[in-house]
């Protein structure tokens, strides 16, 4: 997978592709889907929901520039995996999902691969987790119309943050927005993507 799908994309940085093969992604996904856990494609995980394409999950990460000791807020947990990669790098990420019964499941499954750096809470990821904050990245795998005003607030000076942004409800582009001071923030386009809506008071209505 990672040399097959990650690297090809142009993906070079050596702790994302580590990793990318540390991560057993088939533990994430189905026991029906199991056999295409390494194919570079989304796959259905329930609630409307899906674990993204590994490429894409690779992509995110890199262009978040995750470092040791980093704390991360990872919105829309789905099942965990892309926290689970995050955690491999930074120091520590607090996961936030909508959806009950997939936070109870990634609880699960992270607790059984002892991934103990992820904290999982329920709750609207727009709002963010003010509590833990600033972090030093906010990685969403759903897409807004717009930066949600709580993860600016939130974002370490420095802080980056990687999100699918559009007005359409399912085509975005991937976007990576810098803090560089208090009121100045600097971003740029990484390409099309196609992500489930980020619900929630600052997102899409339910």
């Amino acid at each position: 997978m990672v040399e097959r799908q990650i690297v090809r994309r142009g993906i070079c940085n050596p702790d994302v592709l580590a990793a990318m093969r540390q991560v057993p992604r088939e533990e994430f996904v189905p026991v029906e889907l199991r056999e295409f856990a390494y194919d570079d494609i989304p796959l259905p995980i329930g609630n409307e929901q899906t674990i993204s394409q590994p490429a894409i999950v690779a992509s995110m990460i890199e262009a978040a520039e995750l470092r040791p000791g980093d704390r991360v807020l990872d919105v829309g947990t789905g099942s965990g995996y892309a926290a689970a990669v995050a955690a491999t790098i930074a120091g520590h990420v607090h996961s936030i999902e909508r959806h009950a019964e997939l936070v109870d499941s990634a609880r699960e499954i992270l607790e059984r691969l002892a991934i103990c750096n992820v904290t999982v809470h329920l709750g609207d990821g727009t709002m963010g987790l003010a509590e833990y904050a600033p972090y030093d990245a906010i990685i969403a795998a759903a897409g807004g119309p717009r930066v949600p005003a709580a993860w600016r607030e939130q974002l370490a000076i420095g802080g980056r943050i990687v999100m699918p942004l559009g007005r359409d409800l399912h085509y975005q582009r991937l976007i990576k927005l810098v803090r560089r001071n208090q009121q100045d923030y600097d971003q740029s386009s990484l390409g099309e993507v196609r992500f489930v809506p980020l619900v929630g008071a600052d997102g899409w209505p339910a």
